[in-house]
C-alpha cells in the first residue's frame, strides 16, 4: 500500500529514470537547428571532430549530445527518418550498457544507429547481433547507408562467408551478423594455428536486438563444433527394437521436465531383453559397463514417448528435421545431441547419421559476458528482469511510447474443450474477417496451425498458395470467388515469412502464423509500401535518380496502402487472436504487441480450452470438474480476470523453474569456462610468439622433474630408489639410454644430483633436433607440436567434464553438493591434463623424425576438412540448433574457402552420383552445388525447404 502511494507521488524507478534522460533530449533537440544547416560535406566532418575530441581526452558521454545529433540529421536526409525523442532516450539506455524495452513499431533499428554510431567513434568495433541472416543483411544495408554517409564501414557475418571476408567484416567499424556466427567465429578462431587467419577483434562494445530471444531462450543451448565418431547404425537400430517390447508400467514419463526413466519393473524387463540380446555386460543393468547402454536406451525412451512427429520434427527426404519450439520453423540440417537424434532416425526407419565428439563449446551467456560494453533491445524483457541482471548485469528499462497504446487486451476466454475453442476461433474470424478487420492468429506449433487451416478450409475459406513469388502482393486480394482467403506461416514457408508478415494488415487478411514467425519485421495496417514498392518495382541502386515514370507508380503503390490503412483502422485495426498459452508469459506478450503499432488501435485475446498443453499439464482436472458442477453449457465459455491472473501464476512457475535450470547449467559450464579461457588465451599467446622454445624447455625440465620424484621418493635412501623404473621411463619419454643405475650407485650423489644430469642429457638430445633440422625448420615443428597436443587433450578433457557432469549429481544422495564436487574433480581433471601435455609434447618432440620434401607442406585432407560441424544443442531438452560443415581450422585461407569446400564436395560426389537418381546422392551439404545438375546451390534447389 504504501510502495503504490510512493510510486504515485514520486513516480517509479523506471519513470525516474527516463525523466532523467530528458535534459540531454532537450540538448539534442535544441542543436538541431544548427545541424540542419549544416552542408552534407560539414555533416560528415562531424565524424571526424568527434573522433578527434575523443583523442584530445574527452569520453564518449562527453559528446554523447552532437553524436545523436549528427545521426539524427544523417537519417532525415538518407532514410527521410527522424528519431523520435523516445528513440534517444532508447538510444542513450543501450550508450549505457542497459536493455531498452521498446514496444513494437517503435522503430528499434533505427533507435540502434545512434549508440552504434557513438560508441564506433571508439575505433574498437561495434557489433550488432540479430537472430537470423536476413535481419542482418536487411538491417546492416538499410541502417548502413548511415553510416556511410557519416563516413563508417560496415560489414556483415552471415552463413558460408570466408575467413577473408569474415576478417574484412570484423575489421569494420560497424558489424552485423547473428549471435551463432559471432560465438562460431570465436571458437573458430580458438581452432586456428597461425594468429593471422583469426578473424575476430577483442569484444568491445554489442547490440543485441531480440535481445530477450537471444540472451533467455537461445542461451539455454551451447554452441559447439564437433566431429563424428564411428558408425553405430546397427547400435541403434537393435535399441530401438526393445521400446516398444515395454509396457506403461515399465517406465515414468514427465512432461513438464521433458525427462523420462524406467521403473524397476522396467530395468528388469531390460536386463532380461538386453542379455537375451548380449548386450548386457555384469549382472545389473547399471553396472559400470552398461553406462552407454543405459544411456541410449533412455534417449530411445524419451525419442518415443516425449517427441511426435509434426510437433517436434517432421521426416523429410529421409532426413529427421528439427522444429523450432518458440518459432515453428523446420531447422534442416540441425540435429539433437547425446544420441536423441539417432534415437529419431531409427524409430522412424530412417538413415542414422553418426554421432558427433565435442571439439570446443561456449554457452551465449559467457560468449556475450567477454564483450567490455553489453546491450540489448526488445518489445518484451521485463518479465525477465531478473535473469538479464542476475547472469548478464542488464538494466531492463521501459522506454514510453511515441504515442499512446490504444489496444484493448480482451480477457481470456476458456471453453472445456479443444472442439468447442476452435469452433468459436473460426467464428470470431469469420466475423472479424467480414468487417474487412485484419487477423493475425497465433499458434504454438506447425501441428495445429495446419490443423486450424484444415478447419477453415472445411468452413469455406480458400487457402492462398505461397509458393507464388508474388503472394506478398496478392495479400490485399481478400476474396476470390466468394471464398475468404487466408494464408499460413509457419516453418514450410519460412523463406517469404518477412515479406508475408508485413503486409499482414491488409483490410481483411487472414494470417495464421506459428508463435513469432516473422518476428523483426513490423505488421503495418494496409500494408508495408516500401516493401511493396521493392517487389513490384525492384530497388533503386544507391545514388541512382529516381525518373518519373518510377515516381508516379510508387506514389501510386503509397496511395492505395494510405487507402488500405484507413479501411483496416475504421475495421478496429489489427486483431490478434491466440489459439492457446504459451508456458512464458513474454512469448504471449510479443504476440499480443504485434497490434497497435504507433498508436494505432487493436485488439487481443486468447482462446484456451482446458484440453490446451499448459492447462492439462497445470491440473485442469479440477476445474473441469467444478465448471460442470456450475452448469457451463458446451459451446460456452468462461471469461474473467481471475482466469488471466491464475494462468500467469502458473507461468510464472513455469519462467521461475526455467530460469533456475538455466541458471544451473551455467553455474556447471561456469567452470569449464575458467578453463577454456586460460587454454584459449594460452594458444594465443603461443600463436603470438615468434617461437616456444622457452617453454618447450620449461616443460622438459618439469618431465624430468616429475619422472625423478616418481622412482626417487623424497628423503629416500638409495637402496629405496626405483633406478630400472626410471631408466626404463626415462629411455621411454627422452629416448635417452642414460646411465641411471651407474649413477646411482656413486658414492655420496644424491637426488638432485640425478636430475641435474638427466636434464642436461634430455637438452643435448634436444639440441640436436635443433642441429639437425635447423633453427627455422625446429621452430615450427616444436609450435605445431605444442598446439595439435594441446588441442587433442583439451577436447579429451571436454568429454570427460561431460562424462563428470552426467554422474555428478549422484553425489547429492551422500549430501555432498554435487557443483562444490564438480569444481573439485573438474580442477583435479585440469591438472592431470596439463601434466599429460607436458609428458605428450616433450616425448613427442624428442622422437620426431622429419621427412624433408620440396614444396608447402601438405595440406589438412578433404576428408577432415569435411569433418567437422557445427552444433547448438540444449543441455536440458538435447535440442540441436546447429549451422552445419565448418571449415578445418589451420586450414590455409584463399579467400574462396566456401566454393573450394564445395568444389571439393562436387568432385568426390561426381563418380558416385547420378544427377538423375536421388538415391544416389546421399547426404548433401547445404551449400554444395545440387547433384541434379541445376548450378544453383542444393539449398535452393532439391533442398529447399517447401
Amino acid at each position: 500500500m504504501l510502495g503504490t502511494l510512493t510510486k504515485r507521488i514520486f513516480g517509479s524507478a523506471n519513470d525516474r529514470r527516463v525523466k532523467g534522460y530528458r535534459s540531454r533530449v532537450d540538448a539534442i533537440n535544441a542543436a538541431e537547428p544548427e545541424f540542419e544547416r549544416l552542408s552534407d560535406a560539414e555533416l560528415k566532418a562531424k565524424t571526424d571532430e568527434l573522433k578527434a575530441a575523443l583523442a584530445g581526452g574527452k569520453s564518449l558521454d562527453d559528446i554523447l549530445v552532437p553524436a545523436f545529433a549528427t545521426v539524427r540529421e544523417a537519417a532525415k536526409r538518407v532514410l527521410g527518418q527522424r528519431h523520435y525523442d523516445v528513440q534517444l532516450i532508447g538510444g542513450m539506455v543501450l550508450h549505457e550498457r542497459s536493455i531498452a524495452e521498446m514496444k513494437t513499431g517503435e522503430g528499434k533499428t533505427l533507435v540502434a544507429t545512434l549508440a552504434v554510431y557513438l560508441n564506433a567513434l571508439a575505433g574498437k568495433g561495434v557489433h550488432v547481433v540479430t537472430v537470423n541472416d536476413y535481419l542482418a543483411e536487411r538491417d546492416a544495408e538499410w541502417m548502413g547507408r548511415v553510416y556511410r554517409f557519416l563516413g563508417m564501414s560496415t560489414g556483415i557475418i552471415v552463413h558460408g562467408k570466408s575467413d577473408r571476408e569474415r576478417k574484412a567484416a570484423y575489421d569494420a567499424d560497424i558489424t552485423y551478423g547473428t549471435n551463432n556466427e559471432f560465438g562460431f567465429d570465436y571458437l573458430r578462431d580458438n581452432l586456428k594455428y597461425d594468429i593471422r587467419q583469426m578473424v575476430q577483434r577483442p569484444h568491445f562494445y554489442a547490440i543485441v536486438d531480440e535481445v530477450d530471444s537471444i540472451l533467455i531462450d537461445e542461451a539455454r543451448t551451447p554452441l559447439i563444433i564437433s566431429g563424428p565418431l564411428e558408425d553405430r547404425s546397427e547400435f541403434y537400430n537393435t535399441i530401438d527394437t526393445f521400446i516398444p517390447r515395454l509396457t506403461p508400467e515399465d517406465y515414468e514419463v514427465d512432461e513438464k521436465q521433458r525427462t523420462a526413466h524406467f521403473t524397476e519393473a522396467g530395468n528388469e524387463k531390460l536386463e532380461s531383453i538386453l542379455g537375451e540380446a548380449g548386450l548386457l555386460k555384469g549382472d545389473s543393468l547399471y553396472d559400470a559397463l552398461n553406462v552407454s547402454v543405459v544411456h541410449h536406451l533412455q534417449q530411445a525412451l524419451r525419442a518415443h514417448r516425449l517427441f511426435q512427429r509434426d510437433r517436434d520434427y517432421i521426416v523429410k527426404n529421409g532426413e529427421v528435421i528439427i522444429i523450432d519450439e518458440f518459432t515453428g520453423r523446420m531447422m534442416p540440417g540441425r540435429r539433437y545431441g547425446e544420441g536423441l537424434h539417432q534415437a529419431l532416425e531409427a524409430k522412424e526407419k530412417q538413415p542414422i547419421q553418426p554421432e558427433n565428439q565435442t571439439v570446443a563449446s561456449i554457452t551465449f551467456q559467457n560468449y556475450f559476458r567477454m564483450y567490455e560494453k553489453l546491450a540489448g533491445m526488445t518489445g518484451t524483457a521485463d518479465t525477465e528482469a531478473e535473469e538479464f541482471m542476475d547472469i548478464y548485469k542488464l538494466d531492463v528499462v521501459s522506454i514510453p511510447t511515441n504515442l499512446p497504446i490504444q489496444r484493448v487486451d480482451e480477457d481470456d476466454q476458456v471453453y472445456r474443450t479443444q472442439e468447442e475453442k476452435y469452433k468459436a476461433v473460426v467464428d470470431e474470424i469469420r466475423t472479424a474477417h467480414a468487417k474487412g478487420q485484419p487477423i493475425l492468429v497465433g499458434t504454438t506449433s506447425i501441428e495445429k496451425s495446419e490443423y486450424l487451416a484444415d478447419r477453415l478450409r472445411k468452413e469455406g475459406f480458400r487457402q492462398r498458395d505461397l509458393s507464388d513469388p508474388q503472394a506478398a502482393i496478392k495479400i490485399g486480394e481478400t476474396e476470390k470467388g466468394g471464398k475468404p482467403a487466408f494464408q499460413v506461416l509457419n516453418a514450410r514457408f519460412h523463406e517469404q515469412e518477412a515479406k508475408i508478415i508485413s503486409q499482414a494488415g491488409v483490410p481483411g487478411a487472414i494470417t495464421i502464423a506459428t508463435n513469432m514467425a516473422g518476428r523483426g519485421t513490423d505488421i503495418q495496417l494496409g500494408g508495408n509500401a516500401d516493401m511493396l514498392i521493392t517487389e513490384e518495382l525492384g530497388v533503386l541502386a544507391e545514388g541512382e535518380e529516381m525518373d518519373a515514370e518510377r515516381k508516379a507508380k510508387e506514389a501510386a503503390i503509397r496511395e492505395r496502402v494510405a487507402e488500405a490503412k484507413k479501411k483496416a483502422l475504421d475495421a478496429g485495426g489489427l486483431f490478434v487472436l491466440a489459439t492457446e498459452r504459451h508456458e512464458s508469459r513474454r512469448i504471449d506478450n510479443q504476440l499480443r504487441g504485434r497490434s497497435g503499432r504507433q498508436g494505432d488501435p487493436g485488439r487481443s485475446r486468447f482462446y484456451l480450452s482446458l484440453q490446451d498443453d499448459l492447462m492439462r499439464i497445470f491440473g485442469s482436472e479440477r476445474m473441469d470438474g467444478m465448471l460442470k458442477r456450475l452448469g457451463l453449457e458446451e459451446g460456452e465459455a468462461i471469461v474473467h480476470p481471475w482466469i488471466n491472473r491464475a494462468l500467469e501464476k502458473a507461468q510464472q512457475k513455469v519462467e521461475a523453474r526455467n530460469f533456475d535450470a538455466r541458471k544451473n547449467v551455467l553455474k556447471y559450464d561456469d567452470v569449464m569456462n575458467d578453463q577454456r579461457k586460460v587454454i584459449f588465451e594460452q594458444r594465443r599467446e603461443l600463436m603470438q610468439d615468434e617461437e616456444v622454445r622457452e617453454t618447450i624447455n620449461g616443460m622438459r625440465h618439469e618431465v624430468v622433474d616429475a619422472i625423478v620424484a616418481k622412482h626417487i621418493p623424497e628423503k629416500a635412501y638409495p637402496e629405496q630408489w626405483d633406478t630400472k623404473g626410471l631408466h626404463d621411463e626415462v629411455q621411454g619419454v627422452f629416448g635417452i639410454d642414460a646411465p641411471v643405475i651407474d649413477w646411482a650407485n656413486e658414492e655420496g650423489i644424491a637426488d638432485e644430483e640425478i636430475r641435474e644430469r638427466l636434464k642436461n642429457a634430455a637438452d643435448e638430445g634436444a639440441a640436436k633436433k635443433v642441429a639437425k633440422y635447423g633453427t627455422d625448420m625446429w621452430r615450427q615443428v616444436e609450435k605445431s607440436v605444442l598446439l595439435q597436443t594441446l588441442d587433442h587433450l583439451w577436447r579429451e578433457h571436454i568429454a570427460q567434464l561431460d562424462h563428470l557432469r552426467s554422474v555428478i549429481g549422484f553425489r547429492g544422495y551422500a549430501q555432498r553438493d554435487p557443483l562444490n564436487e564438480y569444481k573439485t574433480e573438474a580442477f583435479a581433471l585440469f591438472e592431470a591434463m596439463l601434466v599429460e601435455l607436458r609428458t605428450a609434447v616433450t616425448g613427442q618432440l624428442m622422437h620426431i623424425e622429419i621427412q624433408m620434401r620440396e614444396g608447402p607442406p601438405p595440406m589438412p585432407s578433404e576428408e577432415e576438412i569435411d569433418r567437422l560441424e557445427t552444433h547448438h544443442i540444449d543441455p536440458l531438452t538435447g535440442d540441436d540448433d546447429g549451422e552445419g560443415e565448418l571449415e578445418l581450422a589451420g586450414a590455409p585461407d584463399t579467400g574462396d574457402a566456401a566454393e573450394a569446400r564445395e568444389a571439393r564436395a562436387a568432385k568426390r560426389a561426381g563418380a558416385e552420383r547420378s544427377a538423375t537418381d536421388p538415391a544416389t546422392w546421399g547426404k548433401v551439404s547445404r551449400n554444395e552445388p545440387c547433384p541434379c545438375g541445376s548450378g544453383k546451390k542444393y539449398k535452393h534447389c532439391h533442398g529447399r525447404v517447401a
